[in-house]
This record gives structure tokens, sequence and C-alpha cells, in this order.
């Protein structure tokens, strides 16, 4: 990667992505777009910035062309419950977005990092270490796009020779953003409210298991399999990883042995419930391992306490 494009660079994803690759690469050699230009200044004035919408592909062209991009993150999307509320929307940007990339891609030669999602999977999906190459047959609308970027993305490397690559997320935890209206935004939240309040309301039930992951290993995935030897890969695209697996009383377990105090209840949301109760309780994640040599820094314990410093030290 010399030249990086991020395209949804300030979201929960694209900020952390969009710091750290500025930090490897060096901040004239990664360019920034989003939708918005009023949140995190810092990024926006970090480096080159442009204020573009996924779905423009000529915009997104000329951009390409003026800094010489090899390589772009494609991180624009509506997320799981926000999808939800706005079907036609969700499929719009989506799908939309993904394919002017794509097309910019083909035309320049560009490399191509697109995340996929556990949301890619149904409630016909085996839950408990649901294998990389399973059935896919999601019942939201985020799950069904996520499920037909994959398939497009290994359409445009068969067909194109496009360099894509991808990662089927877990829920991400982190510390730097808020999360932007996804299902497993309680994992977040939680800690938020842990330290401000030592109590938390919980929209999905306490027993409801998930994959999640923290941030700074999402952020070493996207990088780590933008990196390697393509001749490694034989999937290619939508990896499965993993990193941990728990529920929200098992979270609430492990912030008490660091705040005594803190209790959880819960109200639960039927939307976000049903969608949680379509997904994986944990992934396989044996492909990423063996082809790019993925293997996650932290665990539930170890993140927990991480969580909770950070956030009191920026909240004294």
């Amino acid at each position: 990667m010399k030249n990086i494009l991020i395209i949804g660079s300030l979201g929960q994803l694209g900020s952390e992505i969009a710091m750290e690759c500025r930090r490897r690469y060096g901040s004239d050699h990664v360019v920034l777009t989003d939708i918005r230009d009023d949140v995190n200044k810092e990024l926006i004035d970090g480096g080159p910035f442009y204020k573009v919408d996924a779905r423009d592909g000529k915009t997104i062209n000329e951009i390409v062309k003026k800094h010489k991009i090899d390589t772009i993150y494609h991180l624009a999307a509506l997320l799981s419950a926000r999808a939800e509320q706005n079907p036609l929307v969700a499929w719009d940007l989506n799908m939309n977005g993904l394919i002017a990339t794509l097309e910019v891609a083909k035309e320049h030669r560009c490399a191509v990092f697109t995340p996929s999602s556990i949301g890619a999977f149904g409630p016909t999906t085996p839950k408990q270490f649901t294998p990389q190459d399973t059935i896919q047959r999601p019942t939201s609308i985020y799950g069904v796009t996520k499920v037909a970027g994959e398939l497009l993305c290994d359409y445009y490397h068969h067909a194109y020779d496009v360099d894509t690559r991808g990662v089927r997320y877990p829920g991400i935890i982190s510390n730097m953003t808020p999360p932007g209206g996804g299902t497993t935004d309680y994992a977040v939240e939680i800690y938020y409210e842990a330290v401000k309040r030592e109590h938390y309301t919980c929209f999905l039930r306490g027993d409801t298991y998930l994959d999640m992951i923290y941030m700074p290993d999402a952020v070493e995935a996207a990088i780590q399999i933008m990196e390697a030897d393509p001749g490694r890969l034989r999937h290619r695209n939508a990896f499965n990883i993993a990193s941990m697996s728990f529920s929200p009383e098992e979270q609430a377990a492990y912030i008490r042995t660091i705040i005594p105090g803190f209790t959880i209840s819960y109200e639960v949301d039927p939307v976000k419930q049903a969608i949680a109760d379509s997904w994986p309780n944990c992934l396989e994640d044996y492909a990423a391992r063996v082809e790019w040599d993925w293997n996650p820094t932290y665990n539930l314990e170890t993140m927990t306490l991480d969580m909770i410093e950070t956030i009191r030290r920026r909240n004294p």
C-alpha cells in the first residue's frame, strides 16, 4: 500500500483505520472521504480530506486519479439497526456505494477492502463455531446487503481481476468513536454507563451470546489482510475473524471485578433482539489464521480493563 483512500472515514471503524494508516504510511499518503465534515476535526485537518457521498463514483474517480491511489478501504454503510428503519436507503447506500468503488478500482487497478459482518448469516446458519463456508440466509436488510457485497466483490475479482479482500467483523467495541446504530452497540455503551452511573439498561436479553472484537484488533485485521501475500489467499473475501464471544451478563460480571457496585437491567428491543437471535454465537476463523496469520490480541478480560481505564482517563 502506497497511497490509500478511505471512504466513510469518520465512522466508528473508518476513523480508527484512518488514524492507524496515517501513523504507519504518512498523512499525505492517506486520503479520507466522508459524507459529513462536522466531526473529528483532527482527522479532517490532519491530511487530505474530501466531503463526498460514497455513491458519487465520478468524484471518487477524480480523487483516485489525483492522488494516485492504489488501495481503497470502502467503509461507508448503514448499520444493522438503522438499516431496518430505512431498508431502501440501506440498500442504496450499501450496494451502490460499493459498486461505485469497485468500478473505480477496476479502472485504476486498485486493491479494495470491504468489511462484511456476522450479519451476513441468518437463523439457519450453524450458531456455534460457524464455518467459513456455510449457509447464508440473513433476515435483516443489512445482512442481505452484506451477502450481496461479498458476492459482488468475488465477482469483480473473478471477472475483472480486481484485488478485493475483506473480513466478516463481529460486533466492534471502541473506546474512541461512539457506536453508529448497530445491534451490538450495547457492548460499547455498557462501559461508558458503568463508569458514569454504575448502571446500564441493556436492549438485549442477558443470555444473548454474540461474537465481539476490540477495535485495535479490528483495525489490525483490516490492515493485515491488505498487506497479506495474495498467493496465500484461497478465500480472499469475507474471512471469518473471531476474538471473543460473551453475553451481557458475562460482560457485566467482568465489569464488576473493576466496579463492584455495577448493576445491569433489561428493556429488550424486539427488533434488535430478533437480529441478534439470527446471528451466530461464535465464529470459526481457521481460514483467516491459516491464510494470513490472523491472531487477535484481546479477550474479554483484557478489553474490559483497557476500556474502563481509558474511559476514566478521558473523563476524570
